[in-house]
This record gives C-alpha cells, structure tokens and sequence, in this order.
C-alpha cells in the first residue's frame, strides 16, 4: 500500500507541475480543459497521498484545487454544448 500511495503522489506532482509548466510555457491555455483536466486529477492523487501521511492542510488545499478545477470543467463542457447548439 505504500508504495502505491507514494506513486499516486509523485504521478500527482508531476501532473500539477506539467500543467503549470505548459501553461507558463503558453502551450497549454488555462481555461483549457486539458489544464483543468491534469489539474483535477494530478490534486486527486494528492489528497489520497496526504490524507494517507496524515498531511491535512496539504489534503484541503488539494480538495479546494479539485473544485475549482471541476467548477471550471462544467464552465467549459456547458459552453460547448451551447456552441453546438448554436450551429444547428
């Protein structure tokens, strides 16, 4: 379990390092739903990696970071569906 955990993490942190890189690097926009996307689940790797070391004010932070991202997955899913509704 261990070892599982600590992996889930670093895929975690290496999630939420790539999308902030891509964004900075201007490949990747942040209202994207990719950067959401990497986001969302590169912070759910996080909360099961800190809820498990017992790391709370981490685990709440990632929790808050999930919400946002999945706020902003439902903004982006609901504009295309009216872009589609638009062309028929």
């Amino acid at each position: 379990m261990l070892l599982f955990v600590n992996i889930i993490g670093w895929l975690g942190s290496i999630l939420l390092i790539a999308a902030y890189y891509l964004n900075s690097k201007n490949h990747l926009n942040a209202q994207s739903f990719i950067y959401q996307f990497l986001n969302v689940v590169g912070s759910l790797f996080l909360i099961i990696n800190t809820i498990y070391f017992g790391a709370y004010p981490s685990a709440v932070v990632n929790i808050i970071w999930v919400f946002i991202g999945m706020y902003y997955i439902s903004k982006i899913k609901n504009n295309e569906q009216k872009v589609e509704q638009k062309v028929y």
